[in-house]
């Protein structure tokens, strides 16, 4: 695959404002004169949109952690060939509300010890990592409390209460710790113009 163009991805916990933010730094690229793609995972191709709605409504027992995994790693396939893939091969900077970091985190830590089986389906079907990570950090009750006041039917995850925020945040945080080159890790508890700028900063960088 080629290297011509850049993939940044955001994680976080939910209601980081990670979706925001991604938003924000495509604004600001397109303004410097980017070809940017923003994309979401699951999900940003039309195979993957429809295993979103499989994975992210309904109850909370809807799917085993290991259903899950398969689920995701399909969406993403898809994601890939349609989407990322094309983009990254024109030059196109890729911004990815999400990629595998949140399935090595929710399915292989938070919901179940599957991070081998993660990193190993990873490796045969998608063999991609974002060239930068910027991982937005907020407190687990106050991004819960946001994704609360957010609504919506894609509810499925924040079904699961503050523990399970909790840990999530503890392993995207180790995620970051491990790849320090890798992530940007920003305190999402500060305005959005503020993180937007940190976020742009830390991309800035890497397209330079």
């Amino acid at each position: 695959m080629s290297r011509g163009g850049v993939f940044v991805s955001f994680e976080g916990i939910d209601g980081s404002g990670k979706s925001t933010q991604a938003r924000l730094l495509a604004d600001h690229l397109r303004g410097a004169g980017r070809e940017v793609v923003l994309t979401r995972e699951p999900g940003g191709s039309p195979g993957a949109e429809e295993i979103r709605a499989l994975l992210l409504t309904g109850g909370g027992e809807r799917w085993s952690p290991q259903t899950e995994l398969l689920l995701f790693t399909a969406a993403r396939r898809d994601h890939l060939e349609k989407v990322i893939a094309p983009a990254l091969e024109r030059g196109a900077v890729v911004i990815c509300d999400r990629f595998v970091d949140s399935t090595r985190v929710y399915q292989g830590v938070a919901r179940a010890d599957l991070r081998a089986a993660v990193d190993t389906l990873h490796a045969l079907m998608i063999g991609r990592e974002p060239d930068l990570t910027v991982l937005v950090d907020i407190d687990p009750e106050e991004g819960l409390a946001r994704a609360a006041a957010r609504g919506g039917a894609e509810g499925r995850f924040e079904s699961f209460g503050v523990d399970l925020q909790e840990r999530l945040r503890a392993g995207f945080l180790e995620l970051a710790a491990a790849q320090p080159a890798r992530f940007a890790v920003i305190d999402g508890a500060r305005a959005p113009e503020v993180v937007a700028a940190e976020a742009a900063r830390a991309v800035e960088g890497l397209l330079a």
